[in-house]
């Protein structure tokens, strides 16, 4: 007679919960023994071999670290290296930034973005009047809804993607926004949106800036790309200043895994910005303090490695030049990517249009592939892409390129009408 174990948590209670499909797919990939195979899921840089890129600023960074007498493994504050919080909160608002100056931001050192953003949704579900709901992007990174759920923080979406032009659904959008009860939390790329890699123009940024303002509306801006995307650093912080120049008060979640290539040291910060006014300085001290507290009952204090490493280089002007230069690298390096697959498709006469492959940014590219084309990608070329057709764009190089161009020109030939 078989003996069923004696649990509190039966499958009722705890039903077995779904495979992370992104993690699910690299498993898939590393399994594969094909010698042509291509990981084009995993959103991290890859050199043109497809080996994984130390930034040389990086490595200089920890040996001036390795070399530190004073270096040891105590503690860090609550609220992080503020070495590194301070140098992050300028990078991202510019040094000559009047909520900097006026003493109405503080910054959280968190667990990468990941971190920041689940922070900065705990604060508002237990701090923002009215409980409002929060509105991301249809699509959005994935884990935004899992973080905000996890806090009970109700959502929504707004159009984004156009699947007919492959870029922005930007009347849908302005549309929805303006739709959404007064004071709702809006969450936005500050560029490089992921999965799409579309970004609203400066232009488009000023309307929505104007509609968000309209509608009290706080912006919550999730930042996992400054630098990365388009090489320069000021460039890909545009909007995140111009809403602070146009007096919002906001949140910013930070990460320093994709531009320091830091991924698996997890450094990130969030960053808050009150209104201007005569209690500003009391307002961010209350809400610094409650931040403190949040951080304090989760992590205690954050992990000092990728944080030092980060703040060293952002703190030395001859280390910051190198870093930008780094930036520079691997952002060409992907603009040559996505000039080069569009050039072959054209030259193949793919079926279909391609200039969204050049007009899109960052890590990432919306295809446009059905879930149907990317399955049989799989089985038959053995190249591994999340099922919505978005690609990363650092899994293509000079060697494989031309392997993947032809066989999405396969894939598309035999599976159009």
């Amino acid at each position: 007679m078989s003996q069923s174990t004696s649990t509190s948590f039966s499958a009722e209670a705890v039903p077995q919960a779904p495979e992370d499909p992104l993690f699910g797919l690299m498993a898939a990939y590393r399994a594969d023994s094909f010698d042509k195979k291509v990981d084009l899921g995993i959103g991290a840089y890859r050199d043109n071999d497809a080996k994984p890129w130390i930034l040389p600023v990086v490595k200089k960074a920890e040996e001036i670290l390795r070399r530190d007498p004073a270096l040891n493994h105590e503690y860090l504050p609550i609220a992080g290296l503020s070495t590194f919080t301070s140098a992050a909160a300028k990078l991202i608002l510019g040094a000559d930034s009047p909520a900097i100056a006026e003493k109405r931001t503080c910054s959280i050192q968190t667990i990468s973005g990941t971190g920041a953003v689940h922070l900065g949704a705990l604060f508002l579900a237990k701090f923002y009047p009215g409980h409002p709901k929060v509105y991301f992007s249809n699509p959005t990174w994935a884990n935004h809804n899992q973080i905000f759920s996890n806090v009970s923080v109700p959502i929504g979406t707004y159009p984004y993607f156009s699947n007919s032009t492959k870029g922005l659904d930007f009347a849908g959008m302005k549309n929805a926004i303006s739709e959404a009860p007064d004071h709702s939390i809006i969450l936005l790329h500050a560029c490089a949106h992921n999965p799409t890699g579309v970004d609203p123009t400066q232009e488009q940024w000023k309307e929505l800036a104007a509609l968000l303002k309209q509608k009290s509306h706080f912006p919550f801006f999730d930042c996992a790309y400054q630098g990365f995307a388009s090489g320069d650093l000021a460039k890909d912080a545009w909007a995140v200043r111009y809403f602070i120049e146009q007096g919002f008060e906001l949140c910013i979640a930070q990460s320093f895994a994709k531009n320091f290539g830091l991924y698996g040291e997890r450094a990130g910060c969030f960053h808050f910005v009150t209104g201007s006014g005569s209690d500003a300085q009391k307002t961010i001290g209350r809400i610094a303090s409650q931040l403190a507290i949040l951080q304090r009952s989760e992590i205690s204090n954050p992990p000092a490695y990728g944080a030092r490493i980060a703040g060293l280089i952002l703190n030395d002007e001859t280390l910051f030049k190198e870093w930008e230069e780094d930036l520079r690298t691997m952002a060409g390096r992907i603009i040559a990517m996505r000039k080069a697959l569009r050039a072959k498709l054209e030259e193949m006469g793919t079926p279909g249009t391609w200039n969204h492959i050049t007009d899109q940014i960052g890590m990432f590219s919306f295809t446009g592939l059905s879930e149907k084309q990317v399955l049989e990608l799989r089985n038959v070329a053995h190249v591994y892409m999340t099922k919505n057709g978005r690609i990363s764009m650092a899994g293509l190089n000079t060697h494989n390129v031309d392997y993947f161009a032809k066989a999405v020109d396969k894939v598309v030939r035999e599976t159009q009408g």
